[in-house]
């Protein structure tokens, strides 16, 4: 078993750290001995019976976890207090576990890692998940060529050109990476490895749902990387062509403030149901859905690193989505598989085009199938799995 250590400022409890970190770790874990620091959200700490339950997972599979408490404030010293903190941590498991290789998803893990690699000469693996600092600059958080944006990027740089290795969510991302660093990215190893999904638990449908329609939408609304106004547009002319339409958010937002960006002008009403699900109860819940819409703030440089875990959820049982186009590889894989509809505007032509695609696609017999074979060839935890594997052993070997 070779020592590896896994850093994430994501939550093990949070359904992203159920779904892309302890997915691959359960795989991974059969060869490699890890060591996963993450950090959790309050409310997660709470949660006293999923805390032991997820400790008794690790400790199963043989992963040491060291759960750190997430601040998300103060705002830039929050994230930097957490990253002296994650150092110290790494550095103290990278000499008694006598750690190999360090895997660092996102950007604060990654410029640990590379501290880290810098200090004791363990290899670190960049996994980008998505492009941060144009996200933050899309959300407002971060404007353009300030002191804390040319930090970053001066870290991105560094840890682009010195990791062992690369990974990126998207093939659009890495074009658009070695449009800005090729002299960093020439030679460089660089992965293509899309959110994956567990398809055994998210399996197909099984005949139809048995009531009236219902349209989904999955995860964070409110981060100011959605497009709300697109998600409102849509199911309002949706609920005007089919009165029996009820629609339905899971995400784990404030209800208030969903339904207030949402449905201002009570157009959807008593029709619009706004809840948080578990993690366990996800495939449940899609499934009961007839199609996902997902509207990001696509046609910006943030959005080509972005890969939602929802879209090979929701394929995986056998629906289509509504998207828009300039967000990763969505367009192309909608197109490819035809297994969805784009939508190219809020304008009253635009939704009816939308629609009218999207009605026209319900009616093919084989798109269930189709879905479901789109997510087994894009998203396969499998194969994901499989791909990190390879990267640990073509650095170790």
């Amino acid at each position: 078993m070779i020592p590896t250590l896994y850093l994430t400022r994501n939550g093990l409890l949070e359904p992203l750290g159920q779904s892309q970190v302890l997915a691959y770790l359960r795989g991974l874990s059969r060869e490699y001995h890890i060591t996963l620091i993450t950090y959790e959200k309050e409310e997660d700490w709470r949660d006293a019976a999923r805390m032991s339950a997820a400790r008794e997972e690790c400790e199963r599979l043989g992963i040491r976890w060291l759960p750190q408490r997430f601040w998300p404030q103060p705002k830039i010293v929050a994230p930097a207090l957490s990253m002296l903190r994650m150092v110290w941590l790494a550095w103290r498991a990278v000499r008694e576990q006598r750690v190999r290789l360090i895997h660092a998803r996102s950007y604060i893990p990654a410029a640990v890692g590379w501290v880290l690699s810098r200090l004791t000469g363990v290899p670190f693996i960049f996994d980008m998940r998505a492009l941060w600092p144009e996200e933050l600059i899309t959300a407002g958080r971060l404007r353009r060529g300030s002191r804390l944006h040319r930090i970053i990027v001066a870290a991105e740089r560094v840890c682009l050109r010195d990791a062992a290795a690369v990974v990126s969510l998207t093939h659009a991302a890495v074009d658009y990476l070695r449009h800005v660093y090729p002299t960093e990215l020439a030679g460089q190893r660089v992965a293509v490895i899309p959110t994956c999904v567990d398809l055994d638990r998210f399996a197909m449908r099984e005949g139809d749902a048995g009531f009236q329609p219902l349209h989904g939408c999955i995860g964070t609304l409110l981060s100011g990387w959605f497009k709300v106004d697109w998600l409102a547009a849509w199911w309002a002319y949706v609920a005007e062509q089919q009165p029996q339409a009820r629609f339905e958010v899971i995400t784990r937002d404030d209800p208030q403030a969903v339904r207030a960006a949402l449905d201002p002008n009570r157009v959807l009403g008593e029709r619009l149901s706004i809840r948080a699900c578990a993690p366990a109860e996800m495939p449940a819940a899609i499934r009961k859905h007839e199609v996902s819409a997902m509207f990001y703030a696509g046609g910006q440089p943030s959005e080509l690193g972005r890969s939602p875990t929802r879209m090979g959820e929701v394929l995986a049982t056998g629906q289509p989505v509504v998207a828009n186009a300039g967000v990763g590889d969505v367009a192309s894989i909608v197109q490819t598989h035809r297994v969805g509809v784009l939508l190219e505007g809020t304008q009253p032509h635009h939704l009816q085009a939308a629609w009218q695609a999207l009605c026209a696609l319900m009616q093919e017999p084989d798109l269930p199938q189709r879905c479901r074979a789109a997510a087994e060839a894009v998203f396969s935890l499998r194969s994901g799995t499989a791909a990190y594997r390879a990267l640990y052993q073509d650095i170790l070997r």
